[in-house]
């Protein structure tokens, strides 16, 4: 296919609204968002606790939490795969090879993130505001809230890199949840699967749309951030 035409093409898909283009896409922000929220669910407060907690080995396992958030996402889709295949200990559930496969696997490749950078802002405000919060009776974990909502800017900014790397995982989503068509097929996935058939039209939409969402995350980031650091200032 001639660059300009399937450029045309991928343009008319989008603006359009072709129903197979807009399906995937809503199943790729489904599977995301949904794997974001549930990382943030568990991870804030875990990333809490860890900050306060003092307990031996605690060094050891920031350190781990640290290195995983480079997790290799087939490695996050293997150990999905083995845990939810038929042989695993949770294949009597049925779930391999469906989008809930595909949002416990990009919840394990968010949660770390989420962990981590919830510690590090919970212990940078609890070490500034240690003093004043002891005052107000709020010690120990009882700050967490308060901790937490001060922090909130800058967890957003966590929030936001975890979605921006669940929204652009492909290795594990495809392990585990096997691009069939009309079902667990995300832009990723499709967009490896339509290059290699040289479909360039709805790759490039998708590559499009990608990179669209890509710079929204980004600009969030940044006025998460600038918005941060103005209270923080005043």
């Amino acid at each position: 296919m001639d660059l300009l035409a399937a450029f045309s093409e991928a343009f008319g898909l989008i603006t359009r609204l072709d129903p197979g283009f807009v399906a995937i896409v809503g199943l790729s922000l489904r599977v995301s968002l949904t794997a974001v929220l549930l990382a943030a669910l568990i991870g804030l407060p875990l990333g809490a606790w860890l900050a306060l907690a003092r307990f031996p080995g605690r060094s050891l396992l920031v350190v781990a939490i640290n290195a995983l958030m480079g997790l290799p996402p087939v490695v996050a889709g293997l150990i999905v795969f083995l845990v939810l295949s038929r042989s695993g200990p949770l294949g009597s559930l049925g779930l391999l090879f469906t989008p809930s496969a595909m949002i416990i696997a990009q919840t394990l490749l968010v949660l770390p993130i989420v962990i981590s950078l919830t510690r590090a802002t919970v212990e940078e405000l609890w070490s500034e505001y240690r003093d004043h919060l002891t005052a107000l009776g709020l010690t120990g974990f009882r700050a967490v809230p308060t901790l937490l909502w001060d922090g909130r800017f800058a967890l957003t900014t966590g929030l936001l890199a975890g979605f921006g790397r669940a929204s652009a995982e492909v290795g594990a989503v495809l392990m585990v949840g096997g691009n069939i068509a009309h079902y667990t097929r995300t832009m990723t996935t499709t967009i490896a699967l339509e290059t290699s058939k040289g479909d360039l039209a709805l790759a490039l939409g998708l590559s499009l749309i990608l990179m669209t969402l890509t710079l929204m995350i980004n600009g969030a980031a940044y006025a998460a951030s600038r918005i941060g650091a103005r209270f923080a200032g005043s």
